[in-house]
């Protein structure tokens, strides 16, 4: 993790020393643009691999022809029932960071460095025991929690100008997220005693790859 931002420092520097050379050449680009997406986000699970469906929105400040800053939000449809290192439930994910490129007439080419999160719904689920009569099978309460992991986002943009005013758009990128470890417990009946018998386990941290892609419109203003 510690290699992928220092990546991103990098570029940042960069493009933050490129930006202040091209404001001369920024007047002709409208400053702000708002966009909706298409998205889909390819994860590595237990069976080799999941994509899930989603949509956003996306906000873009063009500090300059080259540079802007950016904020995006997405939705994951899909309940996903036995997602990566127990992280269940529906995903949503916000990214606030750059993009910095080239435009020419009719479309541009650009890297994107975006830190932010990808939040489970259901990323924790407590099994809480409940009393119960003598018997083979314990009574227990299921709970469920989110959790919040942090993820960076790194790839590339295409836009399409059929306008001044339209920019359509397709993003293909990395999104890496970090896992933190979780606690689990498993619960057995002991019929000798009568006794629920409790036993945790926590999984370790982990960095997980992800291929992203998404295409969209927006209105520049």
């Amino acid at each position: 993790m510690k290699k992928e931002l220092c990546l991103l420092t990098a570029i940042v520097i960069v493009l933050c020393l490129v930006s202040g050379n091209a404001h001369a050449q920024s007047e002709d680009v409208p400053r702000f643009e708002a966009g909706a997406q298409f998205t889909s986000l390819t994860k590595p699970d237990f069976d080799g691999g999941r994509t899930e469906p989603g949509f956003g929105g996306r906000f873009t400040y063009n500090v300059t022809d080259y540079f802007a800053l950016e904020a995006e939000g997405n939705l994951f449809l899909h309940r996903c029932r036995t997602c990566t290192n127990g992280n269940n439930g529906r995903i949503t994910e916000g990214l606030f960071g750059i993009k910095a490129g080239k435009r020419f007439n009719k479309f541009g080419l650009f890297a994107k460095g975006r830190p932010g999160f990808v939040r489970f719904s259901e990323g924790v689920t407590d099994f809480i025991p409940l009393p119960s009569p003598p018997g083979p099978f314990p009574l227990f309460e299921i709970r469920r929690r989110p959790t919040t992991n942090f993820a960076v986002d790194v790839g590339g943009v295409l836009e399409f100008y059929p306008s001044r005013r339209i920019v359509t758009r397709f993003d293909a990128g990395d999104t890496i997220i970090r896992y933190g470890p979780q606690t689990f417990s498993t619960f057995s009946f002991d019929p000798a005693t009568g006794a629920t018998l409790t036993n945790t386990f926590t999984t370790q941290s982990e960095t997980r790859h992800n291929f992203q892609f998404s295409a969209g419109v927006g209105f520049r203003f």
